[in-house]
């Protein structure tokens, strides 16, 4: 279907804006009105700009305010909509959006308001214009689709229709299964709005909070399945207020809208499929056979995590190794041609690789110590690959030597690796082909009882915690959580996991308005993301951190206040939260259990954390998060003051 986007959604200057639409490979936009305004130029001119970029010019919005209580103020806003079709001839724009009017005055008598809806549709008519009615969800008298509906049909114009926009459907908590019930052919236009979930003024959570599809948390495949069913074919096209992207590089931010639609569509066309399949006759088997949707390989299945590799130099990969000996890593093999190492633990495995003139040399030379790649282990690795550069993500394609495992492997946002590493190598096949592991009799009598990466936590520039969350969740599969807000002894942080469905991968994202947070120290001087730690399992943490401070690996301590809150909050013996306190295990509830303890970091980039799982425990620890980002800030200013 053609794809379109409003210029109120990206940052920076029309020009600009038009060349991020253009890049992501949209078909056309639409103006909203205060671009042109603003505009340091003729209406002549920005046709000339879009056509250039290969962009049509599908909507000009918005007209505010038509429906008028005395005669005279209608008349005068016809007047300004001539003014605005006048423009709309210059620019090539065959459609405006006219929403629903917000003020006291609004008239709410229908059959006066479909009657001056008629005057304007005769009037676009003779233009060969088209007027498409929105409901505002703020509207004075017309919120509803459904309302907005009755009073198209009521003025019977062929040139006058509905124009749908999901988040003022949505966020009313309104059934977008009544659309369907709409002609088709009445639905001029379509507007997709994604948004968190939030109790707020929904003016407000409208201006300042919309997002793409996928990026939020609204049903909008069932939206775009009730559009579809109705008949529409039109543009589908993204109308998004939101305060980060106005801060945004237009050219992600446009990248993250393509995208999503594409996102979108795969997820309707599944909807729509298993509707069909079910009954062949169905208004969602028609709807499938009338239009095209994307129609991407599956998402992979994720089985864990396979490798992380780090970015290091010579002197950096013998300071990290040391520090993974004493977590009980046995350094297990060496790359056959390659500066590369691979240390072992359990199913854990960890390449520092510090080879020159290398994607780790040059993330290194960025970045400093620090997660370049991560590699997953899947079911289908190419069918991996093909989703991902369906949804338009760079493949990545390193340098091999003869007879070395070729990976597919795609970049995440940041421009770091995601490797996709076929299930069918097994646990050693990978290493077997690509390491001399001449050294492996060493992991005998080393294991300090890690079993497994748990998760991954990534601390992001404010900007980009939505345009992760759609990575994740539209290439890879994954879903994301509830998202929290941590406190910092110097701001808050707004914190997201995602998981596989079965729970095989996890990472967490971590962004801070503060430029002083942990979080925010983890974020790279050229704004990128940071990995800021990563989170081993094991099955006794208690034997295991035993070993590991035997080994001379330094935790963070926990202040002995916790320990005592602890014992008010839970009901636990004594001598457990004793030897908690002595090992500086923090201890979480919910459907289970979560021990956990924190290392110090290495070279101030990121550090480790040991944890435990019981039962359906399904977090991270967030309620202790303060506690140990607290005592890591106070054991940096003694530090740093000793």
């Amino acid at each position: 279907m053609r794809k379109c986007i409003a210029t109120v959604s990206l940052s920076g200057t029309l020009s600009e804006k038009l060349d991020a639409i253009a890049a992501a490979r949209f078909d056309a936009i639409e103006v909203f009105e205060n671009d042109l305004i603003h505009f340091q130029g003729s209406p002549e001119d920005v046709r000339a700009m879009a056509a250039d970029r290969g962009l049509g010019i599908d909507l000009y919005q918005p007209f505010r305010d038509l429906d008028a209580a005395t005669d005279e103020q209608f008349r005068r806003n016809l007047d300004r909509a001539e003014r605005k079709f006048d423009i709309m001839d210059t620019l090539g724009a065959p459609m405006m959006l006219v929403c629903s009017n917000p003020t006291p005055g609004a008239v709410t008598d229908d059959a006066r308001i479909a009657a001056q809806f008629h005057a304007l549709a005769d009037r676009a008519a003779r233009r060969n214009l088209r007027i498409a009615f929105e409901a505002l969800a703020w509207g004075r008298h017309v919120s509803r689709y459904s309302h907005a509906w009755s009073i198209v049909k009521a003025a019977d114009h062929p040139h006058l229709g509905v124009a749908l926009d999901s988040f003022h459907t949505l966020s009313l908590g309104d059934d977008p299964a009544g659309i369907a019930e709409i002609p088709g052919d009445k639905i001029f236009f379509l507007q997709l709005a994604d948004a968190p979930r939030l109790a707020m003024d929904v003016l407000q959570w409208s201006r300042h909070y919309r997002c793409f599809p996928g990026q939020g948390q609204f049903d909008l495949a069932r939206f775009l399945e009730c559009v579809l069913i109705a008949g529409y074919n039109g543009p589908l096209s993204l109308e998004i207020f939101n305060d980060v992207f106005r801060e945004a590089p237009g050219r992600r931010t446009a990248i993250d809208a393509m995208q999503s639609l594409l996102y979108l569509e795969s997820q309707t066309r599944q909807r729509l499929a298993s509707a069909a399949l079910a009954n062949p006759q169905s208004s969602a088997a028609q709807a499938l056979g009338r239009v095209a949707l994307f129609d991407p390989p599956q998402p992979p299945r994720l089985d864990g995590v396979a490798f992380l590799e780090f970015a290091v130099d010579t002197e950096t990969e013998t300071a990290l190794g040391g520090l993974l000996e004493s977590l009980g890593f046995a350094r297990a093999g060496r790359h056959r041609s390659k500066e590369v190492s691979l240390y072992q633990q359990g199913d854990i495995n960890l390449v520092l690789n510090a080879e020159p003139d290398s994607f780790a040399r040059t993330h290194f030379s960025e970045h400093g110590p620090s997660i370049c790649a991560m590699s997953l282990t899947t079911d289908d690795s190419i069918r991996a690959l093909n989703r991902a550069t369906a949804l338009n993500c760079p493949r990545f394609d390193s340098r091999i030597g003869p007879h070395e495992l070729k990976i597919p492997a795609i970049r995440a946002p940041d421009g770091s690796l995601v490797y996709f590493v076929p299930a069918e190598l097994g646990s050693d096949g990978l290493y077997e082909i690509d390491f001399d592991l001449t050294a492996r009799p060493r992991l005998k009598g080393v294991d300090a009882g890690l079993a497994s990466i748990d998760h991954v936590a990534i601390g992001l520039p404010v900007d980009a915690l939505d345009t992760w969350i759609l990575f994740y969740r539209a290439v890879l599969g994954m879903q994301p959580g509830d998202s929290l807000e941590l406190s910092d002894p110097y701001g808050l942080i707004r914190s997201c996991g995602v998981a596989s469905d079965n729970r095989a991968v996890r990472v967490v994202l971590n962004v801070s308005q503060s430029r002083s947070t942990q979080t925010a120290r983890a974020v790279t001087s050229q704004g990128g993301a940071g990995v800021h730690h990563i989170a081993f399992a094991c099955n006794d943490i208690f034997a295991t951190l035993e070993k590991l401070i035997e080994n001379g690996v330094r935790f963070v301590p926990i202040s002995p206040n916790y320990y005592d809150d602890l014992l008010a909050r839970f009901d636990l013996p004594t001598s457990v939260v004793a030897r908690m306190r002595r090992l500086s295990i923090l201890y979480e509830r919910s459907g289970g259990e979560y021990f956990h303890a924190y290392s110090e970091p290495f070279a101030g980039r990121f550090f480790f954390e040991i944890v435990q799982r019981t039962g359906d425990y399904d977090g991270y620890g967030a309620l202790n998060a303060p506690a140990r980002i607290a005592s890591q800030a106070q054991r940096s200013a003694a530090m740093a003051h000793p």
